[in-house]
Parts: C-alpha cells; sequence; structure tokens
C-alpha cells in the first residue's frame, strides 16, 4: 500500500511539471461552473433577478449570442498568440542558453494558471451559447450567466496583459538567472539549516548488503522521512550510494544496508522512498543550479553569440552560491540520538568547483575579461575560506594555479599578459604560503 501510495505521489510530481497540468484543472473548473449556472438557471434565477436586479440580467438574445460568439472569437485567437510566445520562449531559451533550462520555463506556474484561465473561460462561453433556447423567451435566455461571462472575459484580457508583461520578463537572460539563483539558495540554505554541527563518521559499508535500481531515471529526490521510518523498523543503517541528479541506470547500486538481508516485500517497500524523473529541477537539486548558469555562460561565449557581458553576470551568481555551498559540509547525514544511521553521498565542493571551473577555462581562457573576473571570483572565495574549512582553501588554491597555467598559455597580448602576471602577484603576496607557482 505504502508502494503504490509513493508510486501515486511521483506520478503527481511529473504531472504538476507538465505545461497542460494547471491548465487542465481549471479548464474543468470552468466547464463545472458552466454546468452549475445551467443548473440555476433551470430554477430560475435569471427570471428572479430580472424582477428585483435587472441590470445584473442581459435580456436580449441577439445581444447575448452576439456577445458569447464575439467572446469565443477572441479567446481563441488570444490563447493561439499566448501559446506562440511560449514556444517561442522555450525555443530562444533553448537556443540561446541551455536546453536544461527547458523543463524550469514549463513548469512556471504564473503562465500555467493564465492559460487555464483563457481555456476554462472559453468552455464556459461555449456552453452558456449552447443553452440559450431558440425560443427567444426571455424566462429562458441565461442573463445572469452571460453578464458572468462579460466579467471573466474581463479577467481574461486582464490576465493577457500580465502575460505579455511576464513572457517579456521570463525571455530575458538576467530574469532567467535570477531564478535559477533564487531556487538554489532556498534549497542550499535549507540543507545547511537542516545539518548538524557534530564532527562524526559512518561506519565501513564495504560489506554491506547493496540493492540495485529496478528503473532508469534521473535520481530526483528521496523520501528521507519514509527512509528513516523504514531504517528504524528493521534495526539498520543506510547508505545512499548515488549523487541526486545523476542519471541512473537500471540495476546499478543505490543504497546499501547494514544487518541481516531484507525480504523482497520490505526492498520494495524502501525503493518506493526514491524517485525518479526524466526531468532536473533545481528545486530538487542545487547542483543543477550550477550546471545551468555555467552553461549560460558557455553558450553566450560561443562564436555565434559572443556574450562576454552575461558570462561575467553567470561569473557573479555563481560566486555567491559557491560561498554559500562553502557553509555545507560535503558529508549529509540523518540522526538518532546523535548517531547517524542514514548516509546521504553528496557532490563534494571539490568535485564541484573542478566541474566548474574546467567547463569555464576551456571555452574563456582566450577572453581576458572573463579570465579577470575568474580570478576576482576565486579571490574573493579564497577570502571567505578560512571561515569555514582550510580544505576548502586548499582546493580553491588549486584552482587558481590551474586558471593561471591556462591563462597564460592561451594570451599573447604583452599586455593582456601582464595583467594575468600582476593578478596571480598579488594572491601569491596575500597568500604566500598556500602558493607553490
Amino acid at each position: 500500500m505504502k508502494k503504490r501510495f509513493y508510486h501515486i505521489i511521483e506520478n503527481i510530481i511529473k504531472l504538476e511539471g507538465n505545461i497542460a497540468f494547471y491548465p487542465s484543472l481549471i479548464s474543468l473548473s470552468g466547464l463545472a461552473f458552466a454546468f452549475f449556472m445551467y443548473y440555476l438557471e433551470s430554477w430560475g434565477v435569471s427570471k428572479y433577478l430580472i424582477e428585483n436586479a435587472p441590470l445584473l440580467v442581459i435580456n436580449n438574445t441577439e445581444t447575448a449570442r452576439s456577445l458569447l460568439t464575439t467572446f469565443i472569437g477572441g479567446l481563441i485567437s488570444i490563447m493561439v498568440f499566448s501559446f506562440s510566445l511560449v514556444m517561442i520562449l522555450l525555443n530562444q531559451a533553448s537556443s540561446n542558453f541551455s536546453p536544461r533550462l527547458l523543463p524550469g520555463l514549463i513548469s512556471n506556474r504564473r503562465h500555467q494558471i493564465i492559460l487555464g484561465i483563457y481555456n476554462s473561460t472559453l468552455l464556459y462561453c461555449i456552453f452558456t451559447l449552447v443553452s440559450i433556447t431558440p425560443t427567444g423567451d426571455k424566462y429562458q435566455l441565461p442573463g445572469f450567466s452571460v453578464l458572468l461571462a462579460i466579467i471573466f472575459m474581463t479577467v481574461c484580457l486582464g490576465a493577457f496583459i500580465y502575460f505579455i508583461h511576464s513572457i517579456s520578463q521570463q525571455i530575458q537572460v538576467g530574469t532567467i538567472m535570477d531564478k535559477i539563483y533564487d531556487s538554489a539558495y532556498e534549497r542550499l540554505s535549507r540543507l545547511i539549516e537542516n545539518e548538524k554541527s557534530i564532527e562524526t563518521q559512518f561506519s565501513d559499508t564495504s560489506n554491506w548488503n547493496e540493492v540495485l535500481s529496478n528503473k532508469s531515471g534521473y535520481f530526483q529526490d528521496v523520501s528521507l522521512n519514509s527512509l528513516a521510518t523504514f531504517a528504524k523498523e528493521h534495526g539498520i543503517k543506510i547508505e545512499i550510494a548515488q549523487i541526486k541528479g545523476t542519471y541512473l541506470l537500471k540495476s546499478l547500486p543505490l543504497f546499501r544496508y547494514s544487518g541481516a538481508e531484507l525480504d523482497e516485500d520490505a526492498i520494495d517497500h524502501a525503493l518506493g522512498a526514491f524517485n525518479f524523473s526524466k526531468n532536473e529541477l533545481v528545486e530538487e537539486n542545487y547542483v543543477l543550479a550550477f550546471k545551468q548558469i555555467t552553461e549560460i555562460a558557455l553558450k553566450a561565449m560561443s562564436p555565434g553569440i559572443n556574450d562576454p557581458g552575461t558570462a561575467i553576470n553567470a561569473i557573479d551568481y555563481m560566486t555567491e552560491l559557491f560561498v554559500l555551498r562553502m557553509k555545507k559540509r560535503d558529508t549529509s547525514f540523518l540522526f538518532e540520538d546523535d548517531q547517524p544511521f542514514i548516509s546521504i553521498k553528496t557532490v563534494s565542493f571539490e568535485q564541484l568547483m573542478y566541474n566548474v571551473m574546467a567547463a569555464m577555462r576551456t571555452y574563456c581562457k582566450h577572453d581576458i575579461i572573463v579570465v579577470q573576473r575568474l580570478f576576482m571570483m576565486l579571490e574573493y572565495l579564497l577570502g571567505h575560506a578560512e571561515a569555514f574549512d582550510q580544505q576548502y582553501r586548499k582546493i580553491i588554491v588549486k584552482e587558481i594555479g590551474t586558471l593561471y597555467q591556462d591563462a597564460i598559455a592561451n594570451q599573447t597580448n604583452e599586455t593582456d599578459l601582464g595583467v594575468i602576471k600582476l593578478q596571480m602577484q598579488r594572491l601569491k603576496t596575500l597568500n604566500d604560503s598556500d602558493f607553490a607557482i
């Protein structure tokens, strides 16, 4: 039963990221409201309002038909135009920035709600038009329903204006990077807040029982509460063998557990706590934010775009995220009575720094302005590393040396070489004991 419950939750999470999820729900509500109004009209709500509040009723059949027909045609045009803008946004984001951005843009809830408002109003107008009787009897005319259609259409026009404004903002690279940064900052802050300030070592897991993945896909998330309950019930410790956000192939090790071998039902129960997806979301994996911002910078430095300003902005965002990442430990555990019983594999600071810098060095080492900004980022991180972990300082120093070697090897202008050497000399003066260059 629990496995089925987790499977349902997993499917809901996948559906929520679909561009048609919220529009479909809101459209169904518009359809249901149309039938509800048809039911009220059958009880004479329009007749009552004509007698007591005639201003709230459209009491002319031809006027009602003309209004509803115009609304239906106008809404179809607005919807076509809005969906076209969404497709343009997705195409530009994929071409100019990174295909990894598409899941985040598609799951924009505000745009989904606006499209749902259009569709629900369209369905309401269609069914209200159908409910107008051919006799033209004023008591059979759904006059109040037509008035509501006017109100809904006014809401749609306001939503359309907001949609144009939102799309014009969403398509800008600064807005995209700002959204990625905010999501990653929030995710990292939650992880740091949940960490215990206890230095600990986990048990040796080399001889533990190993459980293989029963499906392929991005290891998106794991329900730690469910896994912790499972571990306590069976009196075991668990090590999650894969890093969240990695693409996991079927039959690769997923987790290990201590103690005696568990039966198949228990293993299936534990596997139900792991969520897989074909998409990656920053809200579930902060490492993806570094990937996306790095790819935006690399795309900006490509010969076809040649936009070093965007690359510099991307470096600024990554600088702040790296400072926040240094506050997080490279190991994560769940504790019970100050003793770790679940080990969570995470991307180390060294690996994260290398992945970002390796890509940036490869594509940006020829641009002196971007290289300077990379040196400034590493210098800033070096200044903050003292407050956290000395190991982080060694990692940053190593990356500075590697960046210096690549930058010197790819510059031919004496002025540019002098700038790089001066930058390095200043860093050596401030941190003489750390540099061997």
